[in-house]
């Protein structure tokens, strides 16, 4: 997936903004050693840093990394790849928000590589896309494409219950301490044109493979077939599940 870094900062805040439980629930503590996974930009990276903690941001993403270097040169970020990544050094911490649905490939590989980057004790604590996540956007979607006679789009996003990751945890060595799954619906303040906006900035690629002629029809049913379920006197909305876990090595 390639983000647009505008688009990452402005339309996407909210991924921010949510993610102050999150960080509550890893509790870093000064002088701890902890890789922010997906960093993007790296807002949740400056609030770990705030509490004392050295903190190092991976993204897959080379214009994330730039701009999270240009825009908070005292802290340190790389690039990398969440399924395969490596670190010299054991850490005390991973943690990862809204990040590790779009990790596709192979789930249990990128849950293995956080393992070996922790210490004996180390915690792995993340919250991410759960399963029923975006339900009715990504059903409207589907029924979009095959009203034109689309091939059936192939989703982005890896969306388990609490018992499929759970399971993962454990089978690479993790001993699940918390696995919290719960709806958020949240405002899509960023996006005027409501469900299509949702797909034009979370799922490009799907309109990509779309013929040109044809994407603004197949948008407009999105929004048609979605509205009931979302679109709100003040508003659009996400219909959002999360899946928050903390784990320890």
């Amino acid at each position: 997936m390639q983000w647009a870094v505008a688009t990452y900062d402005t339309a996407f805040g909210y991924v921010s903004a949510h993610g102050a439980p999150l960080i509550d629930l890893l509790d870093p503590r000064p002088d701890e050693r902890i890789i922010d996974l997906g960093c993007g930009t790296g807002g949740m990276t400056v609030e770990i840093a705030s509490r004392g903690a050295e903190v190092l941001g991976i993204d897959g993403s080379v214009e994330m990394v730039n701009t999270a270097r240009s825009e908070h040169p005292n802290l340190s970020f790389a690039v990398g790849d969440a399924h395969d990544f490596s670190t010299g050094d054991q850490y005390d911490a991973v943690v990862s928000n809204s990040a590790l649905h779009w990790m596709t490939r192979d789930p249990s590989a990128v849950i293995s590589r956080v393992r070996e980057a922790l210490r004996p004790g180390g915690r792995f604590v993340a919250e991410m896309g759960g399963a029923g996540n975006c339900a009715d956007l990504i059903t409207a979607v589907q029924t979009a494409w095959r009203v034109f006679g689309l091939p059936e789009p192939e989703l982005p996003w890896y969306f388990p219950t609490p018992g499929q990751y759970a399971a993962r945890l454990e089978d690479a060595g993790f001993t699940v301490r918390l696995m919290e799954f719960f709806d958020r619906p949240t405002r899509l303040a960023e996006c005027p044109d409501g469900a299509a906006d949702w797909v034009r900035l979370y799922a490009p690629e799907l309109i990509a493979e779309v013929p040109p002629e044809v994407a603004g029809p197949v948008l407009d049913k999105v929004n048609e077939l979605a509205a009931p379920a979302l679109r709100r006197e003040s508003g659009w909305m996400a219909d959002y599940v999360r899946l928050r876990f903390a784990a320890v090595r």
